[in-house]
Order: C-alpha cells, then structure tokens, then sequence
C-alpha cells in the first residue's frame, strides 16, 4: 500500500492502533516520572526551549536522558501503527492487540490474587497478635506501615504475578469468583455462628470483587457481552452493524478510555497517582492496605478496554473489507 492509496478506513486503523500504543506509553511514563524524577515528555520538551512546565526542575544527566528515550517512545508509539499499516494484515493487528490486553489483564489478575491472600494473612495475624512471634517486634511494626508493606509487600506479589501471567496467559476469572462466594461465606459464618468479623475480610471482598468487575470488562467486551439495547442493532444488516461498532469505539469507547487516563494521571496530584505514590488506605488499623492498589484498578481498565476497543475496531474493518472484496468478486463472476 503506498500512501497515495490512503483509504478512510486506513485513517481509522492507525488511529486505533496509535490510541493504544500511546495509551500504554503515557501508563508507563507516568509512573517513570513520578517514582524515578524523570523530566517526561513535558519535562525533556522544557528543557529543549518550548515552556511547557512553570518552573523546569534540575534534573540529573541520568534522568535527562531517560527523559529522552520517554520522548522517543511517543514517536515509536505513533510509527510502529503507520509501519504495520503499510504491511497491511488485520489478523496480526487484532491477534497483536488482543494478546497485550490479555497480558495487561492476566497480570493484573494473578497479582490481585496474591497480593489479596497475602495482605489478609498479614491483617489476621496482626489482628490476633501473632505477628510479632512470627516476624519479631520491628518487623511487625514495619508491617503495619502502607508505604512498607506496599514496597516490600505488594510490588515483589505484583511482579510474582506478572511473571505467572507471562508464562500462563489464561485469565480464571471463575476462581476469582469463586473466592469472593468463599470469601463472603465466610463471614457469614464467622459473624452469626462465632460472633467473629474483622475489617480485613469485608476488604478482602471488595477488593477482590471490585478486580473481577473491572478486569473482566475488557474479555467481556471480545465476547460481545456487555449489555447492549439492541432494539435498532438487532435489525441492521452486518455491514450496519459492523460500522455502528466501529464508530461506536471510536467516538464514544476509545475517548472515554482517555478521560479515564488523563484525569486519573495527568499530573503527580491526579486522583490515581495521588492515592498510589501515597500508599493510601482506608485506615489506619487492621484491615488491609490496599486502596491504593484500588486506584489501579481503574487504570488496568481504561488500558484494557483502550487495546480492546482498538481490536475491536481492526476486527469490524477487516469484517468490512472481506464483504466489500466478496461483493466485488460476485459481480466479476456476473459480468463474465
């Protein structure tokens, strides 16, 4: 395809390819710049003269140049699209964007796993004293600190986590679902049987539940199981509905995604960032500590569907172009 061939539909690829990629590129320098100091895009195009940021801090030489590479990473971010574009195959654009979504979601799953099991663990012991015991008294009293735990806690979970996804991709959402029937029966039966609840586990619930209801939007969405009010959509032909899904994503999927994103991590004191550079919790006192992690929760989301909406939309194009070139050879096969 050379660029003088440019279709509509061609536009619309790149930018559901490119919405993506830059999605998953301002995730990931975002926490770049805010955990390690790195000037950012605004930041290294401050330095570089164009005034974006009130006052330009002094960076380090190191992060300058880390600031450069996240610079880069945008321009790849748009590239990549125009270079899988003009090697034109839907298949690998929508098998590509699938199996990163799957990824993003599996690691957010497994993680959320762990870190639940282990943080309530934690919760128990230290409900029911024991912990000092088992770890010593200084250890204990780390223990009971967001920000340690969440350090020292969590982020080796959340890796442990992603390392299973990567080398199992299935997504259980039946266990996770499982363990929050479990999880509920539970105290249930610890409150009107032994008159026993502690904070820790109505936590644990909601923290697992709130991860099954957001993960599960995106595989949901492949499956075309969301919700819909088809009363119109069940009457057009599957061309119509081919391009209402299309448009569907790209007006309505794709930008929410973004507000999602750019509210939640715009800056250092965004809603996200400010919960998850703070360790934010509920409380102070025996329930878990994973609010923060919440937090993320939202942004696994919006990054999830953005892939997934991206797919979605290669999926109904490339559905659109099969048609078109089975029309076009049924009136070949008639002329001749």
């Amino acid at each position: 395809m050379k660029f003088k061939n440019v279709s509509f539909m061609d536009i619309v690829h790149f930018v559901a390819l490119s919405s993506a990629f830059l999605g998953g590129v301002f995730v990931l320098n975002n926490y770049i710049t805010h955990i390690f100091g790195c000037p950012g895009l605004y930041g290294t195009l401050s330095l570089l003269g164009f005034n974006l940021l009130d006052k330009v801090p002094n960076y380090s030489s190191g992060a300058i140049f880390i600031g450069f590479i996240q610079s880069i990473t945008y321009l790849v971010a748009i590239i990549y699209p125009i270079i899988l574009i003009l090697n034109k195959s839907y298949s690998r654009d929508e098998k590509l964007l699938n199996n990163i979504a799957e990824m993003i979601v599996s690691a957010a799953f497994w993680s959320v796993m762990l870190v639940g099991i282990v943080d309530a663990a934690i919760s128990f012991v230290r409900i029911e004293d024991f912990l000092p015991l088992i770890v010593g008294d200084d250890l204990a009293l780390s223990l009971g600190k967001p920000s340690f735990r969440g350090v020292y806690v969590h982020i080796p979970l959340i890796v442990i986590g992603t390392l299973i996804a990567f080398f199992r991709r299935g997504i259980d959402f039946i266990w996770l679902a499982a363990l929050i029937v479990f999880g509920e029966l539970l105290i249930v039966i610890t409150r009107f049987i032994f008159s026993y609840e502690q904070a820790f586990m109505g936590d644990l619930v909601r923290f697992w539940y709130a991860a099954l209801f957001l993960f599960s939007s995106a595989y949901t969405l492949i499956h075309d199981g969301h919700v819909r009010v088809d009363v119109i959509y069940a009457s057009f032909s599957e061309k119509r509905k081919a391009i209402t899904n299309i448009f569907g994503s790209l007006i309505l999927g794709i930008p929410l995604c973004w507000v999602v994103l750019i509210r939640g991590l715009w800056n250092e004191s965004s809603p996200f960032n400010l919960a998850i550079l703070n360790f934010e919790v509920t409380q102070q006192g025996f329930g878990m500590y994973v609010k923060y992690l919440m937090s993320g929760f939202l942004i696994i989301f919006a990054l999830s569907m953005l892939f997934q909406f991206s797919s979605f939309i290669i999926s109904h194009i490339s559905s659109l172009e099969n048609k078109s070139q089975s029309s076009n050879s049924d009136k070949e096969m008639v002329s001749a």
